[in-house]
Formats: C-alpha cells, structure tokens, sequence
C-alpha cells in the first residue's frame, strides 16, 4: 500500500510541471496590460536601439557573448516576480527567451511563464508601442537592479 501511494505521489509530481506558454501579440498586451511583469532580457545596446515596452524590467541575461549567470539574474528577477506568479518574458525576436523560459520552468520553479515569441522585433512591427529606454535604464543601473 505504501509503494501505491508512492508511486501515485510521484506520478502527481511529475504532472505538475511547469508551463512555458507562447503567446502573440494580442495576449501579449493583455497580459502586461493585466499586470503580469514584463522582463526584457536584452543587451543595453538592443533597449536603446528598439525602445522598450512600458513597464519592462530591464535584466541581461545573455551577454554579448552568450554567457549568462542564470543565479544572479533569478536573484534579481525575484523581487517582482515570485516563482509561483506568472512571468512575460521578451527579447529581440522570441529565440533567447525560449531558453530563458525553459530555464524559469524547469530549473527555477516558475509555475507560468508566457513567452513573447515574436518579441520586440513582431511587437513594434504590429504597431505595439514602446518608449525610450534612457530614463529606465538610468533608474535600474542606480538602483542596481538591471
């Protein structure tokens, strides 16, 4: 009886993995819109170049060499989005985040994680709006949270 309810436990576990969820545009906006925070995984270089989405965390994950320090940035990302709260992420065109997302479901213990996966790139293309990143950039770099 006990190996039963074992092994029932263990199926139960497995079962409630993590979810990593495309989403487009549309549910994009909804969902930032609704209050799910926005983590803008992108180089400096990229939020100056595009402009951000409003209200975007602004935290590198890959840097210009591809490296990345998944445990310091989950530090950083914990502060506004705890891992049994959902979490949008973004970078240039949905390809880094997909990692990103994996990373927040399967190894971090983010229960949702929405990926934005045509990014910055497919939201401004569809007329999403953005603003400068200067102001933000300056905030999160004082603040030493980017």
């Amino acid at each position: 009886m006990r190996h039963l309810l074992l092994a029932c436990l263990i199926a139960a576990t497995g079962l409630a993995r993590a979810e990593v969820i495309d989403i487009d545009n549309a549910q994009f906006e909804k969902l930032s819109q609704s209050g799910v925070p926005v983590v803008d995984i992108r180089l400096q270089s990229e939020w100056e170049e595009t402009g951000i989405v409003s209200g975007s965390k602004l935290l590198t994950f890959f840097d210009e060499k591809g490296r990345a320090d998944a445990p310091a940035w989950l530090e950083k990302v914990k502060p506004f989005a705890k891992p049994n709260e959902p979490i949008i992420v973004i970078c240039r065109s949905g390809n880094r985040t997909k990692a990103v997302s994996q990373f927040l479901s399967q190894q971090a213990g983010y229960t949702t994680v929405y990926n934005v996966k045509s990014g910055i790139k497919g939201w401004i293309g569809a007329g999403g709006p953005v603003v400068p990143a200067t102001q933000t950039i300056a905030s999160c770099k004082a603040a030493k949270t980017c």
